[in-house]
């Protein structure tokens, strides 16, 4: 197995593998959250055609030995904080055969490392695993311990953490 992960701004041309990917990622999520499929058999991710009309989302995805292992879609947020535009994590996703082997950490670092700034990741607060896979990965990129911010929004309870990439390379 590889140990170099293959970072990839997905185009137009990946929209209906991340479509696929997005499903399972969503499926995931049903664990926490009364989410549904439609009549169709499929959640859907409305908002997804927007990552190639909106420049300020980027959709990423990740490969390892040449084949599909997640992806990353993220947000350039602006009037969230006084210092700026910053970079949001909207949605994140590793496929259980790739999980708990560094490849999520690897594929987070990377995007970081590719678009300087402040960011926030958004984790809902009973998304136990999801809590403390950010607290390690964003910690090992910081290098020290970032305590996060509990905020309610549409009645769900969510843990923010806000950090800086000082990456020389550029979104």
């Amino acid at each position: 197995m590889s140990t170099d992960l293959e970072l990839i701004q997905a185009g137009p041309e990946h929209q209906s593998a991340l479509a696929n990917l997005l499903e399972l990622y969503i499926h995931d999520f049903s664990e926490l959250l009364p989410i549904d499929v439609g009549e169709d058999g499929r959640y859907g991710y409305p908002n997804l055609p927007l990552y190639w009309s909106d420049p300020a989302r980027l959709p990423w995805l990740a490969r390892v030995d040449g084949k599909l292992v997640g992806f990353a879609l993220v947000g350039r947020l602006t009037g969230v904080s006084s210092d700026g535009a910053v970079w949001d994590m909207a949605e994140f996703f590793v496929l259980r055969r790739y999980r708990y082997r560094g490849w999520g950490t690897t594929l987070a670092h990377a995007i970081w490392r590719r678009c300087p700034g402040r960011w926030q990741v958004r984790v809902m607060e009973k998304n136990n695993a999801g809590g403390r896979f950010w607290e390690s990965c964003i910690a090992n990129f910081t290098g020290g311990s970032v305590p996060p911010e509990a905020f309610v929004q549409n009645g769900l309870s969510w843990l923010r953490f806000s950090f800086e990439s000082a990456a020389a390379e550029d979104c």
